[in-house]
């Protein structure tokens, strides 16, 4: 049986701006070999020709179908709960393009939703005014629970770290809607035609992407490069089927 990939983006094929050794290898491999998979990832900060073309632009032979963000799930989620959607939106151009693509209307004016995404600088003029609307009722949803991301540079603050700076002055607690959320999952093996079965999710935290690889009945791999170290392990009451140094040890890996 052919396995499907779900890989995750940020600590398993790239550390800020530069490639895990081996990871493009990888990737082009299964692009070579016609194989099924996805980017994966709760980064919503871009669009996916963006990230296909910040990817290009470091080796890795992707397009922009080749990438499922946790944006374009929200966008998903919010119109089919209500269609036409009024959102006011806090965060990049992919969470933006994502929520008008699927037929949101932005506002700042009595929102439906106030949606929380990942930012390369987030303004606290955002954040207040993002926590006053959730006070007076619009509904809290955020892309992600990740707190950071894996850089050059070490961990940088991410979107579960703001969610919780406005539930925590507001008393509501966001609806994630990224890993691992299986409404995500769902929506990227319906966009590869594939089983969960069939599928391996490959990641670098336990918390998320181990997680949603294990509640949505797919195989899990965990990558030791990014924000998951062997000492955190022993703090999880569950384990991935597979872990690994990095993404390109998996070519030596059959899940027959």
């Amino acid at each position: 049986m052919e396995i499907a990939h779900l890989l995750d983006m940020d600590g398993v094929l790239v550390r800020g701006g530069a490639p895990v050794e081996g990871s493009v290898d990888f990737v082009r491999a299964l692009v070579e070999d016609m194989r099924s998979f996805q980017i994966f990832t709760n980064n919503s900060r871009y669009t996916p020709e963006d990230h296909a073309h910040r990817l290009r632009g470091i080796g890795f032979p992707v397009e922009s179908h080749h990438i499922y963000t946790s944006a374009m799930a929200t966008g998903r989620f919010v119109s089919q709960q209500l269609p036409g959607a009024s959102v006011y939106a806090i965060g990049d151009q992919g969470l933006i393009s994502a929520l008008q693509a699927t037929g949101c209307r932005l506002t700042v004016f009595s929102p439906d939703y106030v949606v929380l995404g990942d930012a390369d600088s987030y303004h606290y003029e955002e954040i207040a005014k993002g926590a006053q609307l959730v006070s007076a009722g619009a509904r809290f949803i955020a892309t992600s629970p990740d707190p950071a991301v894996p850089t050059e540079k070490g961990l940088h603050p991410a979107c579960g770290a703001v969610a919780a700076l406005i539930a925590e002055a507001t008393g509501m607690k966001p609806y994630f809607i990224g890993k691992p959320n299986s409404f995500m999952t769902r929506c990227a093996l319906e966009r590869l035609g594939v089983r969960a079965e069939q599928t391996v999710l490959v990641g670098d935290r336990m918390d998320t992407d181990v997680l949603a690889g294990l509640e949505s009945g797919m195989r899990s791999a965990l990558v030791l490069t990014g924000v998951t170290t062997p000492g955190d392990l022993v703090r999880f009451p569950f384990r991935p089927d597979l872990i690994v140094d990095r993404l390109a040890d998996l070519a030596d890996h059959s899940w027959a």
